[in-house]
C-alpha cells in the first residue's frame, strides 16, 4: 500500500508546510485589513474599520468604512470590499478579516452580514482587535437562518 511506503517525516513536513502557508495567507489578510483601516473616512464616529475579503483564488479586495454626513448613506468596510469584488466579477469568497481600532472584537453589522450571506453563507469571519488578537467565526453562526437568494425562487412560490 502506498500510504505504508510514505516517509512519515515527509508526510509530517507536508502538513507543516501547509500550515505555514495558511498562516502566511492569514497574516497577509490581517495586514491588508489593517492597511485599509488606516484609509477609513470616519469623521463623525471616529471608529475606523478596515476589511480584507479573500476569494478562492487568493485575490484580496479591501474596503474601509466611509461615513457621510447623512448617516444612512454611510458604507461599512465589509460592504465596500464586497462591492469592489463583485464589481470586478467575483462571486465566491472564502474569508473576510474585519479590523477595528478597539480592544473588543468587531463583527460585521447586520446589513454587512446579510450582504455577505448572499454570496458566501459559509464565509469565515476573522475579527482583529487593536491588540493584534483574532477571533474566528463562521458567517452562518453570526447570521443564523439568513434570508438568501433561495427565497426568491420565482418558479416555486
Amino acid at each position: 500500500m502506498l500510504y505504508q511506503t510514505l516517509n512519515p517525516r515527509a508526510f509530517s513536513d507536508f502538513f507543516y508546510l501547509a500550515e505555514l502557508v495558511a498562516k502566511h495567507r492569514l497574516n497577509h489578510l490581517l495586514q491588508r485589513a489593517q492597511e485599509a483601516q488606516k484609509r477609513a473616512y470616519a469623521p463623525y464616529s471616529d471608529f475606523p474599520v478596515g476589511a480584507a475579503l479573500e476569494t478562492p483564488s487568493g485575490t484580496v479586495y479591501t474596503g474601509c468604512n466611509i461615513e457621510i454626513s447623512s448617516y444612512s448613506l454611510t458604507l461599512c468596510a465589509e460592504r465596500v470590499a464586497l462591492f469592489k469584488a463583485v464589481s470586478e466579477g467575483e462571486r465566491t469568497f472564502t474569508r473576510i478579516v474585519v479590523s477595528a481600532a478597539t480592544e473588543a472584537f468587531c463583527p460585521p453589522c447586520g446589513a454587512c452580514r446579510q450582504a455577505l450571506a448572499d454570496f458566501a453563507p459559509d464565509l469565515e469571519v476573522v475579527m482583529l482587535n487593536n491588540k493584534g488578537e483574532t477571533r474566528i467565526s463562521k458567517l452562518a453562526e453570526l447570521l443564523p437562518e439568513a434570508f438568501g437568494p433561495e427565497f426568491l425562487d420565482r418558479e416555486n412560490p
